[in-house]
């Protein structure tokens, strides 16, 4: 079902990524770490400076070459231990400064995934209902570990790329001003080159980062329905289905990638016909000196050295530009998460609903997923302490919804819903849904023992306790059969135990649980016949003095329910008790009767 918080991805694809929003916030991550990335910094320039001065040692060692002889041979040797000293230092502080940069990376990494994660938490349930669990889980690992990975590597060459540059630019205007003209040429058709690449790259980044999530969650959707897809015979359907999607997420892999590199092998040609003119033009002035410019043979040595450390960052930088426009489009769709609006915080008058005896109403209520669509009109609803209302009614009727209006999962569009003669819109969230204890037919269970799983959410609790909704569950004997028993480890989501023996184990949870109201939402549907009959005995007794709210479409279980809600598209066709309702010979025998017609 849509809703309203829904974004079109695929539009976003298509457009360019959003500089300013990605470095606003790549910057409060940077800003606890700017005194170690500003000694990062420095160590970078140091060592790259030291790496300046070789061009120009080499060429005073190769104007101490005398043709006619008298070279100084121990000048030579002095050039040549400085300058290996000076290539020493500069590869040790480039090192330090990639070590300094990596440990930023990790910090800020960590930092981020823990931010998405908690932020994740505390999102509205309606993000998740829109969106792949495997999109997101993309988000949180492939996108930040991309953007981890271009901190760590691509900041320090781009560092390194532009001092480099612009030290290499002095180096040549104070050896040749005259020859730096080649670069007026080659330069700006460089510049060119690489801004009009990257503007057809950006927006192919963000499809391919939209199409691996995409992949992800296919994949993370049919590892988790693998029985059914056997069960159906589905295999080839979904080899098929899987090929299409793998077929686009290649291919918009492939188009960023050969976009991406495209501007590594541009930009090198354009320097390279830059070190052709260079070469050129300073052989002829060394022939023929021009405008009082003479050069001599190791200036024009190191004017070329130095060409090669101008123009070589250029195309290394060129050259990562794919990576960088891919960590760009991570970076933003992992800040986009953290945008996401999070679930409302409590008004700050907001109060703690307190000694909950359990009667609750519901006055006139509305609301709709969508403003143009409305799930429920004009619903109302009185229920005493200790009554057990089940609400039916055919799939997409609203009965799912009004247990998330309850839970505050979601706040109505009108109308109000009040727990003993309060408002929940005045009440905090965590204590209304602390009221509540919820049991639903998609069993949640993580890795962990049977005992934890069952202690879910009650704090400390006794091995005694456990034991007993255990025992008023029906699971207990069950459990003490396991090679360990209440310790024996679920893998995950409990995939080495049946599917009714999850269910038990969620009611068990649930029955552990001190809440004065209860939600059932179709909570044995994946139990036998049998065992349904044993826990209705079980919940029977549990459930007195409980307010509680079943949602059900098998109606043979809500017979001894002391209201029955029957929904038509969102509006209540009929109340009453199944005896009522029965004899009135309406929408609810209708139900009830094409459920036992075939007997």
């Amino acid at each position: 079902m849509l809703r309203t918080n829904v974004r079109d991805t695929r539009a976003l694809s298509g457009r360019k990524v959003d500089k300013k929003f990605v470095v606003k916030h790549l910057f409060r991550y940077l800003k606890p770490h700017l005194f170690l990335l500003a000694l990062v910094f420095f160590l970078n320039i140091l060592g790259t400076v030291s790496n300046l001065v070789g061009p120009w040692l080499c060429g005073r060692a190769i104007d101490e070459i005398k043709p006619a002889g008298g070279t100084d041979f121990s000048q030579i040797a002095l050039y040549a231990g400085i300058l290996c000293a000076l290539y020493v230092v500069s590869a040790l502080l480039e090192y330090l400064s990639s070590v300094g940069m990596a440990y930023i990376s990790r910090r800020i990494v960590k930092k981020m995934r823990v931010d998405v994660f908690a932020h994740l938490t505390r999102l509205p349930v309606g993000f998740y209902e829109n969106r792949q669990a495997g999109d997101i889980i993309s988000v949180l690992s492939y996108d930040i570990d991309t953007v981890g990975e271009s901190l760590a590597n691509d900041v320090v060459i781009v560092l390194k790329s532009c001092v480099m540059i612009v030290g290499s630019l002095v180096m040549m205007l104070l050896i040749a001003p005259l020859l730096v003209t080649v670069f007026a040429v080659t330069v700006p058709l460089s510049v060119f080159l690489t801004r009009f690449i990257v503007g057809r790259v950006q927006p192919l980044f963000r499809r391919r980062s939209q199409k691996l999530g995409e992949l992800n969650g296919f994949v993370e959707e049919i590892t988790a329905g693998q029985k059914t897809t056997r069960a159906y015979n589905c295999e080839e359907k979904i080899i098929s289905d899987f090929e299409k999607k793998n077929d686009e997420a290649i291919r918009a892999y492939a188009r960023a990638e050969y976009l991406g590199t495209i501007s590594g092998p541009c930009v090198n040609f354009v320097n390279n016909l830059s070190l052709t003119l260079i070469s050129v033009c300073g052989a002829l002035l060394f022939m023929h000196p021009l405008f009082g410019v003479e050069m001599t043979a190791g200036g024009i040595s190191s004017f070329v050295l130095y060409s090669r450390k101008f123009s070589g960052p250029i195309n290394e930088i060129a050259n990562i530009m794919g990576e960088f426009q891919s960590a760009i489009a991570a970076a933003e769709r992992v800040f986009r998460v953290l945008e996401e609006p999070k679930e409302p915080s409590d008004p700050e008058n907001a109060v703690p609903l307190e000694n909950v005896r359990g009667d609750v109403r519901i006055e006139h209520l509305n609301f709709g997923y969508l403003p143009e669509k409305k799930v429920l009109n004009d619903f109302s609803l009185s229920v005493e302490k200790g009554q057990v209302v089940a609400i039916v009614g055919h799939t997409g009727a609203g009965k799912t919804t009004i247990i998330n209006l309850l839970m505050r999962f979601y706040d109505p569009c009108g109308g109000k819903i009040e727990i003993d003669g309060q408002d929940i819109s005045t009440l905090t969230r965590a204590s209304v849904r602390r009221a509540f204890t919820m049991v639903l037919q998609d069993t949640w269970l993580f890795a962990g023992t049977i005992r934890e799983n069952i202690a879910y959410g009650a704090g400390e609790v006794s091995r005694e306790e456990v034991e007993r909704v255990c025992k008023a569950a029906k699971i207990h004997s069950f459990i003490t059969k396991l090679p360990n028993g209440y310790d024996t480890v679920l893998t995950d989501n409990a995939v080495n135990i049946s599917k009714g023996q999850k269910q038990l184990l969620t009611i068990a949870r649930a029955m552990l649980m001190d809440s004065p109201m209860l939600i059932l939402d179709e909570a044995t549907s994946n139990v036998d016949t049998r065992t349904e009959q044993i826990i209705q005995e079980a919940m029977t007794t549990l459930m007195k003095g409980r307010t509680c709210f079943v949602i059900a479409h098998r109606l043979s279980t809500i017979r001894r329910a002391d209201k029955i809600i029957v929904m038509r598209e969102g509006n209540v066709v009929e109340q009453g008790t199944h005896e009522t309702l029965m004899a009135q010979n309406g929408y609810y025998a209708q139900l009830y009767y094409s459920q036992f017609e075939s007997y």
